[in-house]
């Protein structure tokens, strides 16, 4: 069973137990003196009530789960991220690429055109086209393309989350 087959469910609970609760005091407020059959009831509110306490703990319990895998997931982007740094600064050194390489690298790799690196380098299109060349005979690779998947194949080699976590659903 998923949570959200849970979850929706209690959702409707709660809000039908909200709605009783309001439908009771608007019948006070409006009829003061009137009878309500429904709300005259102590057992018919002690169940609502009771409902509404349980499924509240329900929901504190999944909030409690949801904030704890959020945080899991944060650490491990981290430690992808960092990873991704050392993977990265460790190739850059073994290609021996200069620091004007090394900066086109990075962004053919976030994916910028030729055209876009040169307006954020302030440089021609024809020297990061140059740059570009030599990175990836450094690499060994022909492209943007192969000089990612250099990267992407680094990274699924290390095993970066610890084993016996539950997997995200």
């Amino acid at each position: 069973m998923t949570r959200s087959t849970i979850l929706w469910p209690l959702f409707a609970l709660q809000a039908l137990c909200c709605a009783y609760f309001l439908m009771d005091i608007t019948w006070d407020m409006l009829w003061p003196g009137a009878v309500n059959w429904l709300a005259e009831s102590d057992g018919i509110e002690a169940l609502v009530t009771l409902a509404l306490f349980l499924s509240m703990a329900f929901s504190a319990n999944e909030l409690r789960q949801v904030l704890h895998r959020q945080n899991r997931l944060e650490d491990q982007i981290k430690i992808a991220s960092g990873a991704f740094c050392e993977v990265l600064e460790q190739r850059f050194n073994d290609w021996s690429l200069t620091s004007a390489e090394r900066e086109v690298a990075i962004l053919a790799i976030k994916g910028f055109s030729i055209a876009e690196m040169a307006e954020l380098r302030r440089t021609k299109q024809g020297t990061v086209k140059a740059q570009c060349a030599s990175v990836y005979r450094k690499a060994d690779v022909a492209g943007r393309l192969q000089l990612l998947s250099v990267f992407l194949d680094d990274l699924l080699a290390e095993k970066l989350v610890t084993s016996g976590q539950p997997t995200v659903s």
